[in-house]
C-alpha cells in the first residue's frame, strides 16, 4: 500500500456512489495514486463497486477502528464521497475522521458537496444541518480541512427537480424570478475535488458554480433551444413554499431516503431564498478549466 515515487495517497470513501466513481477517476487522472475503502458488507456491497484501473481497493470495516486506520495510513489526504443521513454523514464520516487523525493523514475532504450551508439558518434543512454538525465536529479536530461547496448538482435541471416544466413551457419558481442559482455538473465537482485533494494549501472553504442562472435566464435558454417560447410559471412564495413543506413533511412516511420530497423542496427553498448560494466563487484557483454551462447540460438532454 506504499505509493509510488512522485505519486501522493489519497484515501477514497464512497466510491460506491455516482460522485465517488467520478473523483476516483479524476484523481488517477491528476497523477495520484487512489486508495478506495470497500466495505466489507453493507452500504457498498460488490456489485455497486466500478472498475477503476489504476486504483487500489482496500476492504475495511467501518466499525473497526484498527482496519479503518490502517487504510488511511500513509496518505496525504482522506477524501469523503459518503452520502447517507446521520449514521452515514455523523457516524461513518466520523469514524472515517478518527482514523484519519489516529494515522497522521494531514488533510481531510468531508462530504459537504451542497449548497453554501455556512449561511442557511438552522433546522431549515435537514441534509445542511447534518454538514452543519460535522463541520463543528471535524473543526476540532487536529486536521486540515476542506469542504467543497458546489451549489446544486446540474442534473436538477434535467428532471430530477419540478423546475422546467416542458409540456408547459414554463420554468417553475419560488419567490423572485430573478434570483441568482448555482449549479454544478458532478464531472466538474468530481475535478475540482481532484486538484483541491491535491493541494495541500486548500482554504477551509472552496465555493464553486459551473453556472449561475436565474429562472427568467432558464426560460430565454429554454426559448433559444427549443424554438418555443417558454414563460415563468411563479408558484408562490418562500412562505407558501415553507408551508408545503411543512405539509408533505408530515403526510410523508419515515422512511430512510436521503432526498424524499419534501427534503428537496427544502433544498429549492434555500436556493429560492439566496441563503445558500455561492459567493465568492473560487473557480480559478487550480487555473483557467472549461466549466459546464446550465446551457449544455439543457442542450444535451435532447
Amino acid at each position: 500500500m506504499d505509493s509510488h515515487a512522485g505519486q501522493p495517497i489519497v484515501v477514497l470513501a464512497g466510491l460506491g456512489g455516482d460522485l465517488g466513481g467520478r473523483i476516483a477517476r479524476a484523481l488517477i487522472a491528476e497523477g495520484a495514486q487512489v486508495r478506495a475503502l470497500v466495505r466489507r458488507a453493507g452500504g457498498e456491497g460488490p456489485r455497486h463497486i466500478p472498475e477503476i484501473a489504476g486504483l487500489t481497493r482496500v476492504t475495511v470495516e467501518y466499525a473497526d477502528a484498527v482496519s479503518l486506520c490502517e487504510g488511511c495510513r500513509g496518505a496525504a489526504c482522506v477524501v469523503s464521497a459518503l452520502n447517507g443521513l446521520e449514521p452515514v454523514i455523523l457516524e461513518a464520516q466520523g469514524r472515517l475522521l478518527d482514523a484519519a487523525v489516529a494515522a497522521g493523514v494531514p488533510r481531510f475532504i468531508p462530504s459537504d458537496f451542497s449548497l453554501d450551508f455556512t449561511k442557511t439558518r438552522p433546522g431549515d434543512n435537514r441534509n445542511l444541518d447534518l454538514r452543519r454538525s460535522f463541520l463543528t465536529r471535524i473543526d476540532a479536530a487536529p486536521i486540515r480541512a476542506t469542504s467543497i461547496l458546489n451549489g446544486a448538482f446540474a442534473d436538477l435541471l434535467t428532471g430530477q427537480a419540478p423546475i422546467i416544466l416542458k409540456p408547459l413551457r414554463r420554468v417553475l419558481y419560488w419567490g423572485d424570478a430573478d434570483q441568482p442559482l448555482d449549479f454544478t455538473t458532478k464531472e466538474d465537482v468530481a475535478r475540482y475535488t481532484a486538484a483541491a485533494a491535491l493541494d495541500a494549501e486548500s482554504p477551509r472553504l472552496l465555493r464553486i458554480a459551473g453556472d449561475v442562472v436565474t429562472p427568467r435566464d432558464l426560460a430565454a435558454m429554454m426559448s433559444a433551444l427549443t424554438g418555443a417560447r417558454f414563460g415563468l410559471l411563479r408558484a408562490g412564495s418562500l412562505d407558501r413554499l415553507s408551508l408545503i413543506i411543512r405539509v408533505v413533511r408530515r403526510l410523508t412516511p419515515a422512511s430512510d431516503a436521503v432526498f424524499p420530497v419534501w427534503q428537496g423542496l427544502q433544498y429549492l427553498r434555500d436556493m429560492a431564498s439566496g441563503l445558500g448560494h455561492l459567493h465568492p466563487l473560487d473557480n480559478d484557483r487550480y487555473g483557467a478549466r472549461p466549466w459546464t454551462s446550465a446551457r449544455q447540460v439543457l442542450s444535451s438532454e435532447g
